[in-house]
């Protein structure tokens, strides 16, 4: 995956300029709360500009325009929520006042993070992804609103009531990152199963980062509510936490957009959107279903196509391998969809029934050269996956013998 680094950015100078403006505010006593949130709002504006001074072909499509613009604005709120907290000194009034800014700011923080998620997965968001966050977002200012102007208290002031609400308004947020972690890991999986339906290798590992963004996003959001409560080392621990899942989340979403890897995602769906095309037009509603002429004929091409070796080539994608049989691509992917596996697993299990007879044949062969000889893309992946298929290393499968 390629770099991607602030070049010309003088993080030193940045901070030193950040603190020259925060004198300039309204005094407070400098403790590690205002530290930590000091650190906390270089730290948002830093990713920010990260997110800002992305290349233009890396967001030149909607789905990623849309998705660089939801981060910037999820992490602008972060970084406004921990400004108002550093200028108003709540940590200091008590962990109920803070809360309650802490809400306000970070439901559509996280909201808009969690839609930015959803596009560059789909390219799209329907309606409900849409309205929840804000429904939920509403649920709390009201709630939050209400319990402020009871009794006629000054606004900032702890209340029960004012502490219930934020208790009913964090329980609201853990239901709004719950659906989206739901919807979001749903469609995770359905990318995995797209990238293993195209390519000959294992390629799912490239979207690790969603999946780990994802859980932290719903880590954070559970712990919510317990924060209303606690300060001291837990709440260092979850600050830590925080700052590091947010990073993670920004930095590897601007990754994942400069490399190629984001273009092969593209490529696969486009792929798979053109075979279900196909079946719907070769097969009418029945398109999950094949034919008994057509069953034969994919077993007697397949059959053909490894006998020649034609398995063994690396980098065979399914519309290519499909070519080299003769079939439609379709009846490739049905007859797949039929038989329960995913092209990248079918295809490297006959790879490394290959790699079988060639230790038996040939024990003295290395790694590299029966990796290269079967079509794995490398040395640690053939051994990776052989592993996973028979339980041995190579190494102990010849030995075994």
């Amino acid at each position: 995956m390629c770099k991607f680094s602030l070049k010309g950015v003088d993080f030193v100078q940045i901070s030193t300029l950040f603190r020259k403006f925060l004198v300039l505010l309204p005094p407070n006593n400098i403790n590690e709360m205002k530290l930590f949130q000091f650190t906390a709002i270089v730290i948002m504006v830093l990713l920010a500009m990260k997110l800002l001074i992305l290349p233009r072909r890396a967001v030149s499509s909607y789905a990623a325009s849309r998705s660089r613009w939801l981060m910037v604005g999820g992490t602008g709120l972060l970084g406004t929520q921990f400004l108002l907290q550093y200028m108003l000194g709540l940590r200091e009034l008590g962990v109920t006042q803070a809360a309650m800014l802490n809400l306000s700011l970070f439901v559509p923080s996280s909201w808009m993070m969690s839609l930015a998620v959803l596009f560059i997965q789909k390219g799209r968001i329907t309606k409900i992804d849409k309205y929840i966050g804000l429904m939920a977002w509403a649920v709390v200012l009201v709630l939050l609103f209400v319990a402020a102007i009871t009794d006629n208290r000054p606004l900032l002031s702890d209340t029960p009531e004012l502490r219930w609400a934020e208790i009913a308004g964090s329980s609201c947020y853990l239901a709004m990152q719950g659906y989206y972690t739901w919807r979001q890991m749903i469609n995770l999986r359905g990318m995995r199963q797209t990238l293993a339906n195209y390519y000959d290798s294992d390629m799912g590992s490239m979207l690790n980062w969603m999946q780990i963004s994802i859980i932290t996003l719903g880590i954070m959001a559970m712990m919510v509510p317990l924060l209303i409560f606690i300060s001291g080392p837990v709440l260092a621990l979850f600050g830590l936490l925080f700052f590091v899942g947010i990073f993670y989340l920004v930095d590897s979403f601007c990754l994942y957009t400069v490399s190629t890897t984001a273009a092969q995602m593209t490529e696969a769906e486009q792929n798979e959107q053109e075979v279900e095309m196909e079946e719907v037009s070769e097969e009418g509603n029945n398109s999950n279903a094949i034919s008994d002429d057509n069953l034969q004929r994919v077993e007697q091409a397949v059959k053909k196509w490894t006998a020649e070796g034609g398995h063994l080539r690396n980098g065979l994608k399914l519309p290519n391998a499909a070519e080299e049989m003769q079939i439609p691509r379709y009846l490739l992917s049905v007859w797949l969809k039929q038989s329960g596996r995913h092209y990248s697993e079918w295809i490297n299990d006959l790879r490394i029934e290959e790699a079988k007879h060639t230790m038996n044949e040939h024990p003295d062969w290395s790694n590299e050269a029966i990796a290269q000889h079967c079509g794995f893309s490398d040395r640690c992946y053939f051994q990776k996956r052989f592993k996973e298929s028979t339980g041995m290393t190579p190494a102990q499968f010849i030995a075994n013998k």
